[in-house]
C-alpha cells in the first residue's frame, strides 16, 4: 500500500505541474513584462518627452504599488468567493488594457494617474495565484512550486530587457515613438492570454475531470487533511479579521516591504545605471538582462535547498543578506562592468529568498484568513514597490549618482534578514522523499 501511494502521489503531483504550473508562470511573466517596462521606456526616450525627473520618474513607477495596496485585499476575497479562474482573467483584461495605454500618456500627471490605476487592475493576481496554489499543492512541494511561479521574474527582466530594446528601435514607425511602441506590443499577450485562462484553468481538484479518480481522491484528501492538521493546529479556524491582527502575519509583511524594497529599488533604475556605462539601447537592454539570468540559477538552487532541507528561515536570512552584500558593492563600484556582476550577485539573494517566504503564510493561515493574509501581506510589502524607486530617484537627483541610493537599498535588504532573525519561527524538519516536479 505504501508503494502504491507512493506512485500515486508521483503521478498526481507531475499531472498537476504539467497542468497548471507552464501556464502561470507565462502569464506571470507578462504580468512582470507589463509593470517593469516602463524603466526601459525611461531610457529610450519616455522621460525627456514628457518632462520627466528622476525624482517624477521614481514617484511614477512606485505609485502603482499605492493602486496594488488599496486593492489587493477586496480582490484576493473576490477571487475565493467567484473562482480563481474567471478572477485571473478579468485581471488578465484589465491590466492589459492599461497597459497598452501608457503609450499614450502626455505629461508628469497622466504618467502618475495611468500606474497607478494599472496597480488597481492588477491587484489580486500575484496573492491569487499564492492561494491558487495551496488549493493544488501539498505543502512540501510549495517551495519548488514557488520558485517556479519567481522563475518568471527574472526570466521575464531578462526578457524585457532585451525586447523592450529591440522595440525601442521602431521610433518613428506609423508616427509612433520606439517606447509608445514598448508599450502596446508588450500589452497584447496579456489580452490574449485571458481567454487561454478561461479556457484552461480549473478552479480546484475536485472538479479537475483531467485528473484521474484515484490521483483526484489522493489529491483531494491530502490538501484537506493538512487543512485540517492546520486548524487542529491553531485551536480552531482563525477568522479573516484575527489574520489581520495576527503578529505572524504583521511581522511578514514587514519583511516583504523591506525586501521588496530593495528589490524595485533596482529593477526600475538597472536600465539606467547600465547606460551610464555606453552604448546603445539595444545593448544597454541585453547586459541589463544578464545579471537576471543568473538571478535565475540562483532561484531554482535556494529553494531545491529549502525544500530538500524542509527550512525556510535561515534560507530567507542568509539570501537577503547575499542581495545586501551585492548591492552594496554595486554602489561602490559604480556605473562600471563590475556594478553589473554585482548587481547579478545581489540578483541571486534578492529573488532566492522569495520562494522560502512565502511558504510561511501557509504555515498558519487556511481558508478566507489566507485569501485575506496572503493579500494583506504583499499588499504592504508592495508598498516597499512605491518606496523603493521613489527613495532612489530622489537620493539620486539629491547626490548625482545612484552609489548612496544602491546602500539604501543594501541597508533595507539587512534589515528585512533582522526581521526574520528576531520574528521568523525555525521549523526545520527532516528531509524526506517528495516527487519531482517537471523540469
Amino acid at each position: 500500500m505504501p508503494h502504491d501511494t507512493s506512485e500515486i502521489e508521483r503521478r498526481t503531483i507531475r499531472r498537476v505541474a504539467w497542468r497548471l504550473l507552464p501556464l502561470i508562470v507565462i502569464i506571470y511573466l507578462v504580468a512582470y513584462i507589463d509593470r517593469t517596462n516602463v524603466g526601459f521606456a525611461a531610457t529610450g526616450g519616455m522621460s525627456t518627452a514628457l518632462g520627466l525627473t528622476a525624482k517624477d520618474f521614481g514617484f511614477g513607477a512606485g505609485i502603482f504599488f499605492l493602486g496594488y495596496f488599496l486593492f489587493e485585499v477586496p480582490s484576493n476575497l473576490l477571487l475565493e468567493k467567484a473562482g480563481a479562474r474567471r478572477w485571473i482573467a478579468r485581471i488578465m483584461i484589465t491590466w492589459g488594457l492599461l497597459a497598452g495605454a501608457m503609450a499614450f500618456v502626455a505629461g508628469p500627471t497622466s504618467f502618475v494617474v495611468m500606474r497607478f490605476m494599472l496597480g488597481v487592475a492588477e491587484a489580486g493576481f500575484f496573492p491569487g495565484v499564492i492561494l491558487y496554489f495551496t488549493y493544488w499543492f501539498p505543502k512540501s512541494y510549495r517551495s519548488r512550486v514557488l520558485a517556479s511561479l519567481y522563475v518568471a521574474v527574472p526570466v521575464s527582466n531578462a526578457v524585457t530587457a532585451g525586447l523592450s530594446g529591440l522595440l525601442l528601435g521602431l521610433d518613428g514607425a506609423l508616427g509612433l515613438a520606439g517606447w509608445q511602441w514598448l508599450f502596446i506590443v508588450e500589452a497584447a499577450p496579456a489580452i490574449l492570454l485571458a481567454f487561454v485562462v478561461l479556457r484552461y484553468l480549473t478552479d480546484s481538484p475536485a472538479v479537475a475531470d483531467w485528473l484521474r479518480p484515484d490521483e483526484k481522491a489522493w489529491l483531494c484528501s491530502a490538501i484537506e487533511k493538512e487543512k485540517q492538521d492546520l486548524i487542529r493546529r491553531e485551536s480552531g479556524h482563525m477568522s479573516l479579521r484575527r489574520a489581520f491582527t495576527d503578529m505572524r502575519v504583521i511581522s511578514l509583511a514587514g519583511m516583504y516591504f523591506t525586501i521588496v524594497t530593495a528589490t524595485y529599488g533596482i529593477t526600475f533604475f538597472l536600465p539606467q545605471i547600465v547606460k551610464g556605462i555606453g552604448g546603445s539601447d539595444v545593448q544597454v537592454g541585453f547586459i541589463s538582462a544578464a545579471p537576471y539570468v543568473v538571478g535565475t540559477i540562483g532561484l531554482l538552487a535556494w529553494s531545491w535547498s529549502s525544500d530538500r532541507m524542509r527550512e525556510r528561515k535561515w534560507h530567507y536570512i542568509v539570501a537577503c543578506l547575499l542581495g545586501a552584500c551585492g548591492l552594496a558593492a554595486a554602489g561602490f563600484l559604480g556605473s562600471t562592468a563590475m556594478a553589473v556582476v554585482a548587481v547579478a550577485v545581489a540578483t541571486i539573494g534578492l529573488y532566492g529568498c522569495k520562494p522560502a517566504f512565502w511558504t510561511m503564510p501557509s504555515e498558519f493561515l487556511t481558508g478566507t484568513a489566507a485569501a485575506g493574509g496572503i493579500a494583506l501581506i504583499n499588499s504592504v510589502g508592495n508598498l516597499g514597490g512605491f518606496v523603493g524607486p521613489f527613495v532612489v530617484g530622489w537620493i539620486k537627483d539629491a547626490t548625482g549618482g545612484f552609489g548612496a541610493a544602491l546602500g539604501f537599498l543594501a541597508a533595507c535588504a539587512v534589515l528585512s534578514a533582522l526581521l526574520a532573525f528576531v520574528t521568523a519561527p525555525s521549523r526545520a524538519r527532516p528531509a524526506h522523499n517528495v516527487a519531482a516536479l517537471p523540469t
